[in-house]
């Protein structure tokens, strides 16, 4: 579906009907978009959450291809795809609209409260836990929502074969896993080589936007986003919290814990 620049400031469209920072960079490119940035997680789903999936995830949801299988057009993980196979965001929410990336959605709450307050923009949440994916789809059809789309599946198998370069307006990564031991850093998802791929995906003045409980990640993601040539810091070191922001589960556990929330907000050039 094509729009018009008159359709651009169109109301959403009708719901769908139910049916350590050096050790990274030691790791071969071509093995950094293997390994995973997520711990998988298992959980048991009720009723309830059934019946959302069943009910909304076609309308709602979408899967992210595995590379080599029948989403990699070659199936060597490079990001060369034919360009109709990308998404159209358009279509996908039915209107022409700012776009923004929830990376790790968890439960929804978050990314609701966001896209409820922010009904001018589409939010686009990616999550792999299926219980956190169900209970967003619940969500989403209790607040009568029409800006959320879901897609399950790894976050950046989805940037880099799905989504259009210069396309997002911005990009949330609000609690990711923080890998604490430096065996484990190369798994972190904020490093240099998914940086440059995050922001490659945003507009000229869009906003790649963390936030993290752990301060030593917290430090290593502000001197990966600051090297960045093509992002520039919004504050001065970390940001103050931003009221958009909702508090998460995870910030809940964080502030329990006695550990500070740490915001940064850099902007494409």
């Amino acid at each position: 579906m094509t729009l018009t620049s008159q359709d651009q400031s169109a109301a959403p469209a009708p719901a769908p009907q139910p049916a350590p920072a050096g050790a990274s960079s030691r790791v071969p490119s071509e093995r950094l978009a293997q390994i995973r940035t997520f711990h998988p997680r298992r959980g048991r789903l009720s009723g309830r959450h059934l019946d959302a999936l069943d009910r909304l995830w076609p309308g709602y949801g979408l899967t992210v291809p595995i590379p080599g299988h029948s989403g990699d057009s070659d199936g060597d993980g490079d990001g060369d795809r034919p360009a109709g196979s990308r998404l159209d965001l358009v279509e996908l929410f039915g209107r022409a609209a700012p776009v923004v990336l929830e990376i790790g959605s968890g439960m929804g709450d978050a990314t609701v409260a966001m896209a409820a307050a922010d009904p001018g923009r589409d939010y686009l949440a990616v999550e792999v836990h299926t219980p956190g994916i169900a209970n967003l789809l619940a969500l989403i059809e209790r607040h009568g929502l029409t800006n959320v789309r879901i897609a399950r599946g790894d976050a950046l198998d989805l940037v880099r074969y799905l989504l259009p370069p210069d396309r997002l307006d911005a990009v949330h990564v609000f609690f990711p896993d923080p890998w604490p031991k430096p065996r484990h850093h190369k798994r972190r998802l904020i490093q240099p080589a998914h940086v440059a791929l995050l922001r490659s995906r945003l507009v000229p003045g869009g906003t790649l936007h963390c936030a993290t409980d752990w301060p030593e990640y917290a430090e290593s993601m502000r001197q990966t986003l600051t090297a960045d040539p093509e992002l520039v810091n919004l504050y001065p070191g970390f940001a103050p919290r931003p009221a958009h922001r909702p508090v998460t589960k995870f910030e809940r556990r964080g502030t329990a814990a006695g550990r500070p929330i740490l915001d940064l907000i850099f902007r494409r050039r």
